[in-house]
């Protein structure tokens, strides 16, 4: 399938923007701006890039603990995004949020989500609803290959499959659950084939690779807004950094650096970068304003995140469910 000039230049656009936010944030966190944890999600910006660019504004994402990406990609405000991982009034959840509790329901956020496989039955349950009001829309829920052995995800694809909801089940494998390596955990290589016990298709798409995720979800979109039901789509990816900002040596304690920097050759912002100028889709000059335009906007949003009031000690009871 041929992608138009501008979807390519928008993938590349927002997978820089993860990593810039991603670069930023690090560097607040080292500064002890951030309080709790960071959660990288370098490495893996083309999955969730992918993933999104197939969603209106109107589908829904539910995330993980590494959600900056999925809802970077997914169209939220890096002004707002910052204030909250800065715990400032003027983020999405008004600071009580954090890193790893973002959501923006006006953007199709249901939120990131910290308990580690938590968010199947909740993008299940939201799919039931867009099914029951007979709505046209689809509903992402992104896990790793740990939560992948989590019974509530199984809980949820079995309960998917069985009412065909219009969910997707994304399985970003980056191949460590924390520091326990897949084939410690598993004892299966490929987390897709789990799909057959669910009667639904299970794909392997390279996750460092926006295009075929993007073909991968797009099909799998269709499928679900068709009546047809969830597929799972395990994307085989890798995070550059540790598991959390503070992992040390960014997990060379239970990562080798020759497998570090192998994965690193593929960083899917250079490859895409790489194709656009082989194939003469954009020129260099192109990609070196986007580059630039999207440092001054992340810039921006960190000055707007720091000038930021924290919230009053009033209000912390505000805003919760009774």
């Amino acid at each position: 399938m041929e992608l138009s000039k501008e979807l390519l230049l928008e993938m590349y656009r927002r997978m820089v923007r993860i990593r810039e936010f991603e670069i930023g944030s690090m560097d607040l966190f080292k500064r002890g701006q951030v309080k709790g944890a960071v959660h990288p999600y370098i490495g893996q910006e083309a999955s969730g890039v992918g993933v999104c660019l197939n969603l209106r504004r109107d589908d829904l994402i539910a995330g993980t603990h590494r959600s900056h990406g999925h809802t970077l990609a997914k169209g939220a405000d890096p002004k707002k995004m910052m204030a909250e991982v800065l715990g400032k009034e003027t983020g999405y959840c008004k600071g009580k949020g954090g890193s790893m509790h973002i959501a923006a329901f006006n953007k199709g956020i249901l939120g990131a989500m910290g308990i580690v496989g938590s968010g199947g039955p909740i993008a299940v349950g939201a799919a039931l609803g867009i099914k029951k009001q007979k709505l046209d829309r689809v509903v992402i829920c992104f896990f790793g290959d740990g939560a992948s052995n989590e019974g509530a995800t199984h809980e949820a694809m079995n309960f998917a499959s069985l009412h065909k909801v219009p969910v997707i089940f994304v399985c970003e494998n980056n191949l460590y659950g924390i520091s326990v390596a897949q084939h410690r955990h598993q004892a299966i290589k490929d987390i897709s084939v789990r799909a057959a016990g669910y009667n639904m298709p299970g794909m392997i798409v390279d996750g460092m690779d926006v295009l075929a995720v993007y073909d991968a979800v797009k099909e799998a979109v269709h499928r679900a807004k068709t009546g047809k039901g969830p597929t799972l789509i395990e994307c085989k990816t890798y995070r550059f950094r540790g598991h959390h900002e503070g992992d040390p040596n960014q997990g060379l304690r239970y990562r080798t650096k020759e497998e570090m920097v192998d994965w690193r050759k593929r960083c899917p912002i250079e490859s895409l970068k790489s194709r656009l100028v082989k194939e003469k889709i954009a020129k260099k000059q192109e990609i070196g304003e986007i580059e630039e335009d999207v440092e001054r906007r992340v810039e921006e949003a960190f000055a707007y995140a720091m000038e930021s009031p924290f919230p009053k000690p009033e209000e912390a009871l505000e805003d919760l469910f009774a």
